[in-house]
């Protein structure tokens, strides 16, 4: 009897242990299969009121980006996903970042691309309505973004870290962070948090005429200016024209930003489900733009170029003549913004799905800004989705904008960029 009852306990116990190891090998993975996808997206803008060439002039650009992101399931419970993406661009505005390749005045026989200006030349013109020549008009932006996430066996829990890169024509940036995602009332809400760390370093590109100045320590003699002609508003030959102070360059090229991020969704039936999230960032170092002219209105103007089209100006039909920069566009070297955003998405049927969103966002630069987004996905093939959307935005300026001619040389701070 008692080697049955010791027969009997073994069978329980090696039942019990066979259905916790059944639990562990056959529990639901998080992702089944490895993913890839394949995104695009192409952007063109039009406009007449580029920030590098002081608030006036083209703004064309050109914006082709593919994306492919990799999502591998480690285990049942662990994925890593890397997202790497291209950007290739076409800017007339920023290839006005100097605006004298019109005539080929920077090609000296050099191949550092730099859009300097090392060499004299005889006619020289440009305009900030012509798109230049130069290496800053157009480039390519590089992304990686690795993220890898953990779900808990019950999958109320997730945590993830993620670590990213990015490089373009004059910054490279490296990031990092992580966050915590839990879910309630039968997976129904979710609450989550997020923390990153962007750690940005310029690699400063400046106009071409005060990049110049500093080479030469302001000898209008010298360099690109030997040989150019100065032309005053009246468009007589002048050697007055400085930058304000002198102009530096950039001491401190780092660009920091700091950011914590809280989200709370909620299904509201089998079709609706609604989000809400908001923001804090901070943001310290070099956060102004050392590409962007700023023309200031108590200070005289002087040109380069064509002295009959200097009436015309702000004109699209000045094509030969452009105006010297009284700085960069200078700003703050900290800033604190928050953005809170709504979303309702439903889901309507199996072709057609519903996507809104709302944002407002502030900052202590004096920024406020609302916008709307509706989208509404439709799917071709069961891998083919188009995403046809409409967005909505309104915003007011900064503390320290000013149209172009209209900022003050008294001023600490001082920007014409419209975006």
């Amino acid at each position: 009897m008692k080697k049955l009852i010791a027969f009997v306990a073994f069978i329980s116990c090696a039942t019990v242990f066979a259905q916790q190891d059944s639990t562990i090998i056959y529990k639901k993975r998080v992702l089944e299969t490895t993913e890839v996808d394949f995104l695009s997206s192409y952007y063109t803008q039009e406009g007449n009121n580029a920030s590098v060439t002081g608030g006036i002039g083209t703004e064309e650009l050109t914006d082709l980006t593919p994306t492919i992101v990799i999502s591998l399931p480690l285990n049942a419970d662990d994925v890593l996903t890397i997202d790497a993406g291209i950007s290739t661009y076409t800017s007339a505005s920023s290839s006005n970042l100097n605006p004298f390749d019109l005539t080929g005045a920077s090609n000296g026989g050099d191949d550092d691309d730099d859009d300097d200006d090392r060499r004299a030349a005889g006619d020289v013109i440009g305009s900030p309505w012509v798109a230049s020549s130069g290496a800053s008009s157009q480039d390519t932006w590089g992304s990686l973004n690795i993220d890898y996430s953990h779900s808990s066996n019950d999958r109320n829990t997730i945590w993830n870290v993620d670590a990213s890169f990015a490089t373009e024509y004059d910054y490279f940036s490296i990031g990092f962070g992580g966050g915590l995602t839990k879910l309630f009332n039968e997976k129904n809400t979710t609450l989550g948090v997020n923390a990153k760390v962007y750690l940005d370093t310029w690699k400063p590109k400046y106009p071409t005429e005060l990049d110049s100045y500093v080479e030469v320590n302001g000898n209008l003699n010298q360099g690109f200016f030997n040989g150019v002609t100065i032309l005053d508003q009246n468009g007589n030959a002048s050697t007055d024209w400085s930058p304000i102070a002198g102009f530096g360059l950039i001491d401190n090229k780092s660009r920091n930003s700091y950011s914590l991020s809280f989200s709370f969704s909620q299904i509201l039936s089998e079709n609706a489900q609604f989000s809400l999230f908001f923001d804090l960032v901070k943001q310290q170092g070099w956060l102004s733009n050392p590409m962007q002219r700023v023309y200031f209105g108590d200070i005289d103007n002087y040109y380069i170029g064509n002295a009959s089209s200097i009436v015309n100006y702000t004109s699209p039909i000045n094509t030969d003549v452009f105006q010297l920069a009284d700085d960069i566009e200078r700003l703050p070297n900290t800033r604190f913004k928050i953005p809170i955003g709504l979303r309702l998405n439903y889901y309507i049927n199996e072709t057609f799905a519903l996507r809104t969103y709302y944002r407002y966002y502030f900052d202590d630069w004096g920024i406020n800004s609302h916008t709307t987004n509706i989208e509404i996905p439709i799917k071709i093939a069961s891998k083919f989705t188009l995403y046809p959307s409409y967005r909505f935005y309104n915003q007011t300026k900064s503390d320290y904008f000013a149209p172009y001619e209209e900022n003050l040389s008294t001023s600490e701070f001082y920007t014409s960029d419209y975006d």
